[in-house]
């Protein structure tokens, strides 16, 4: 391996690409799964008076798990930068199979007491510590393998994948919310363990194909060269400290916009909105298939126009356009709700296609998958995680049911401050 050349042969790009991208969507579909289920596992888990109550407490916990990607970002950052981007992703998707197996396996309130939301919290830290090392790594690993001029359009998929995770647990919602398959009483007894069961085989597909894609040439050059960095963690803080800022920056916009339109909207619809549960489900999983198609179409774009103005794009789009399209969600039915939804997941398409070539761009290979993963999973475990939690609760504290525009807002104004200094990195060299 140690005598590779940068170049990979485009079979071998493919391959290890399309390993990727579906390695990706699987354990992307074992983390966002449970904010499917918020319903449900509230009423399991937490059994206090009132929806809202109930709601808070879940995705409280939904946040715990955002906690731990700072940890998750350093411990499979450094290794992944000084073993290798496969070793470190392979191991990251057993230890998320594995949670989310074990949620699937865990007794209710009814049952356990106490213990029941406490083992809950604990394994969410667990899917936290993985998905820490997931993002940062496999989009260091599909962008590592993208010629000049196309990091764009192969980065894309990265994000492609994860929306596809979503999009997958998204339809195993809807189905089983839908009394197709089994009842309403059927799926509180039961029901909802399979989707968290089903998270072991899911993650078993996606550590064989991990085990089986090679690394990337822009690795395998550094480590050749001798030139791994000795300690990661040290140089993103010293010598990359600005550009690991600028990741953390950029985030903030990407993850709070993200996760209340792709994860938070379906609670919104149907607690403001006053949609059913599966008219809410059925928006959702309309927006992340239109999401998914143009996610590349961006990112393509990005090769051409360049990065940032297709992110400083998106980050005005929401800054006008989020009040009014959430106020028309919340007061017009469902196909205002939908068309609203579309017109958020067209805004943020545009952040998620240049997205992932961005943050590859902006730092060396030899501390890309630390720097990178801590810069963005300190932003997401603080801010994007317990998006949903703050939006919940923005309305309970103002009594106002558009409050959660306002986060959204601000998220979006100090990202673009810090995207507006930065230097367009689409036409450079990958370092």
């Amino acid at each position: 391996m140690s005598n590779a050349t940068p170049a990979a042969p485009d079979a071998v790009r493919r391959r290890a690409i399309i390993a990727g991208v579906i390695g990706n969507v699987l354990e992307w579909y074992d983390f966002a799964v449970y904010g499917f289920f918020v319903p449900t596992i509230s009423a399991l888990f937490f059994p206090v008076s009132g929806a809202l109550d109930r709601d808070l407490l879940t995705y409280a916990a939904f946040g715990i798990g955002f906690l731990m990607r700072p940890l998750g970002s350093i411990v499979f950052g450094v290794y992944g930068d000084r073993v290798g981007r496969r070793n470190a992703l392979a191991a990251v998707i057993f230890l998320m199979a594995v949670a989310t197996f074990l949620i699937g396996l865990l007794p209710t309130y009814e049952t356990a007491g106490i213990l029941a939301p406490i083992l809950l919290i604990a394994i969410r830290l667990l899917q936290g510590l993985s998905a820490g090392g997931e993002w940062g790594g496999s989009t260091a690993y599909i962008v590592e393998f993208a010629p000049k001029g196309r990091r764009g359009y192969l980065g894309s998929w990265q994000q492609v994948s994860v929306a596809g995770g979503l999009l997958l647990g998204s339809a195993i919602a809807k189905l089983l919310y839908s009394d197709l398959i089994i009842t309403p009483a059927e799926l509180l007894a039961w029901g909802w363990r399979i989707p968290f069961l089903l998270g072991i085989l899911v993650g078993g597909v996606g550590v064989y194909l991990r085990w089986r894609i090679d690394d990337t040439p822009k690795f395998l050059e550094v480590e050749a060269k001798g030139e791994l960095a000795a300690a990661p963690l040290r140089e993103a803080f010293t010598t990359h400290r600005r550009a690991t800022f600028n990741g953390f920056g950029i985030t903030l916009h990407n993850t709070v916009a993200y996760y209340v339109v792709l994860t938070y909207m379906v609670q919104f619809l149907a607690r403001v909105g006053k949609l059913p549960q599966a008219d809410a489900l059925t928006i959702s999983t309309l927006g992340l298939i239109v999401f998914v198609l143009l996610i590349p179409l961006t990112g393509a774009v990005s090769d051409r126009l360049g990065r940032k103005p297709m992110l400083m794009g998106s980050c005005i789009g929401d800054i006008l356009l989020i009040f009014p399209l959430m106020w028309l969600a919340a007061n017009a039915g469902f196909a205002a709700a939908l068309a609203a939804q579309l017109v958020l997941v067209l805004l943020l398409s545009l952040y998620a296609g240049p997205g992932p070539a961005t943050y590859a761009e902006i730092f060396p290979t030899k501390v890309r998958y630390t720097a990178l993963s801590l810069g963005y999973n300190s932003a997401v475990g603080i801010f994007g995680g317990f998006a949903p939690f703050i939006a919940t609760w923005l309305i309970d504290w103002t009594g106002y049911k558009l409050a959660p525009t306002f986060y959204v807002i601000a998220a979006a104004t100090l990202t673009l401050l810090v995207l507006r200094p930065m230097k367009e990195t689409a036409f450079m060299a990958l370092r």
